[in-house]
């Protein structure tokens, strides 16, 4: 079954990081190295994307037969989707071990949230 692991930052999470020595913040990134080599060995991992920062980000809106956009930062956002792994693992379980992993998992939210297909979805 397949699960989404999305990950969240918030004010904490960067701070933590920025407070972080040079040496802490390799082995961090060794963390994230470590984890994708286990996920694609163990054929798991579908896709694993970090995203650009919020204030990159556009919303989008239609009515009215016109399309708006509004530019980010967004003042009212206190957490905002950092990034993601999409897996295709035996079972809930497995997803959320896989979360617990994650080194903002400490600091952060992680959410695991399974994957419906189109056709099967109770929307």
């Amino acid at each position: 079954m397949k699960y989404l692991i999305l990950i969240y930052h918030n004010p904490k999470v960067r701070e933590a990081w920025e407070g972080m020595s040079a040496e802490q913040r390799a082995e961090g990134m060794q963390a994230y190295s470590s984890f994708m080599d286990d996920l694609t060995d163990s054929g798991e991992l579908v896709v694993a994307e970090a995203l650009a920062d919020p204030t990159r980000a556009k919303r989008v809106s239609t009515g009215g037969g016109r399309t708006s956009t509004t530019d980010g930062p967004f003042p009212e956002i206190k957490e905002y989707l950092a990034g993601f792994y999409l897996v295709d693992v035996a079972d809930e379980q497995r997803a959320v071990e896989l979360a617990a992993r994650i080194p903002e998992s400490r600091f952060g939210v992680i959410e695991v949230r399974p994957v419906l297909s189109l056709a099967s979805a109770d929307i």
